[in-house]
């Protein structure tokens, strides 16, 4: 399948230059100009796809090329660009920025040179003059690379024309500016941004964004660069159910556990099971008639008063795992399969203590080779997947073993025939097999 799939991809110069703001801010503008559109984010984020999808009201997906390859990632975008709509695709970090932090391999620059998508770079001139051009003219000539504009973001409307000559003077378009809107400003945490369902009157204030956009941003101009993209085609083989029953999966959704790809959904889905949301903050049990349990990652220390007082859920949960539900549990999930985490009672299925460090833990792309045969895979095989957290485990388990791409190694994950629970997230399509034997187990649940 052939899509011309106009798209652009919003570049920063780094972490802090607003990014996830200019991007929800062009959803929503563009949205509410009848345009058709579908967001991406570059990198193994889970909160910005939040802001994406609160803006248009449909998933935002990753794409990441330590995961899966360029074909791959070209189809990704091929098969979710409107066919008379845009793609837009948030960067990661500055824009060389990739694994290891030493090359730009998995870096909003290689995705762009990969699908050929014309990127648009962010900058927040700070304390600048003309070292703002000298600036630009850097990213522009460090490296080949897809650089078609530049958007200024925190300028106001009488500072934008100075600004603009100064960025010109680096020989690449200005595609307006968002200036400053100091009441739909989004605040952060130790993880990032905080997430889309904690921030009140969320919509209001992407509507703030949005009439910014409309404002300061040459949306015609943007709409015009993205159709300057190359075609793409979706050679990607679809996925077929490998269970002959339903399946159903209960989900953790709730406040506490939320980081999840929409691709993981997908792929179970597409794979035969249906899922089922529930909450351990909210409900007494885990819901009826599961054959599996998907617990993802989130802020369980945030409310881990909360989750301590739910007993009923804990319960259930502990008796569930511990009487062979097959079970996956990431990072937050982990924690809450802990007996305690920062001092409050969780699940206590894992016979280990967790708690909550100001330091960011070891963090990053990892591969995870199976120490032994489990519920996702055969002793030997291996998955690409990604860690971010500031919390810490007594026993962080022994049945992987983690790799990054800079060598080192170290143990990691509890895993038995009926449970994969540890601190790194898994992305299904960086090897779909793990995907198909956890939807195998649940089906052959008792």
């Amino acid at each position: 399948m052939q899509n011309n799939a106009p798209r652009l991809l919003l570049a920063g110069t780094g972490s802090g230059c607003g990014k996830t703001t200019v991007t929800t801010a062009l959803l929503r503008a563009l949205q509410r100009r009848g345009v058709p559109l579908a967001a991406f984010k570059c990198g193994p984020d889970y909160i910005d796809p939040m802001f994406h999808t609160e803006a248009l009201g449909i998933p935002s997906r990753n794409l990441d090329l330590f995961f899966v390859d360029e074909g791959e990632v070209c189809g990704q975008l091929a098969c979710h660009i409107p066919t008379d709509g845009v793609g837009i695709i948030e960067g990661v970090m500055g824009f060389y920025d990739g694994v290891s932090g030493t090359t730009d391999t998995a870096s909003a620059a290689h995705l762009a040179r990969a699908t050929d998508t014309p990127a648009v770079l962010i900058v927040r001139p700070h304390g600048q003059s003309l070292s703002l051009a000298a600036e630009i003219q850097g990213f522009r000539d460090f490296a080949p690379n897809t650089l078609a504009g530049v958007i200024l973001n925190g300028v106001t409307t009488a500072m934008y024309p100075f600004y603009r000559a100064i960025a010109e003077k680096a020989g690449l378009p200005v595609y307006g500016f968002l200036p400053p809107v100091p009441d739909a400003e989004i605040p952060d945490r130790h993880l990032g941004l905080v997430t889309a369902a904690e921030i009140g009157d969320l919509s209001n204030k992407l509507d703030r964004l949005a009439d910014a956009a409309a404002q300061g941003l040459d949306l015609d101009g943007l709409l015009a660069l993205s159709r300057t993209a190359l075609p793409l085609a979706d050679e990607t083989a679809p996925l077929a159910p490998v269970i002959d029953r339903p399946v159903r999966i209960a989900v953790a959704q709730d406040h506490a556990f939320c980081f999840y790809y929409a691709d993981n959904f997908d792929m179970l889905r597409a794979l035969g099971a249906e899922l089922v949301p529930f909450s351990p903050l909210a409900d007494e049990k885990l819901p009826d008639g599961i054959d599996g349990l998907y617990l993802g990652g989130g802020y369980p220390e945030l409310h881990a008063a909360r989750l301590a007082e739910n007993r009923t859920m804990r319960d259930s949960i502990c008796a569930a795992v511990r009487g062979g539900l097959p079970t996956i549990a990431e990072c937050g999930g982990f924690l809450y399969l802990h007996r305690t985490l920062d001092g409050k009672e969780m699940a206590g299925v894992i016979d280990a203590d967790a708690h909550l460090t100001k330091k960011l833990q070891p963090f990053g792309y990892v591969t995870l080779t199976a120490r032994r045969d489990n519920l996702l895979c055969r002793a030997g095989e291996q998955i690409r997947a990604h860690a971010f957290h500031y919390a810490v485990s007594s026993d962080e388990g022994v049945d992987f073993e983690a790799c990054k791409p800079n060598g080192r190694t170290w143990a990691c994950v509890h895993a038995t025939e009926t449970l994969y629970a540890g601190f790194p997230h898994l992305y299904f399509r960086a090897n779909p097999a793990f995907a198909a034997q956890f939807v195998r187990r649940s089906a052959q649940k008792g």
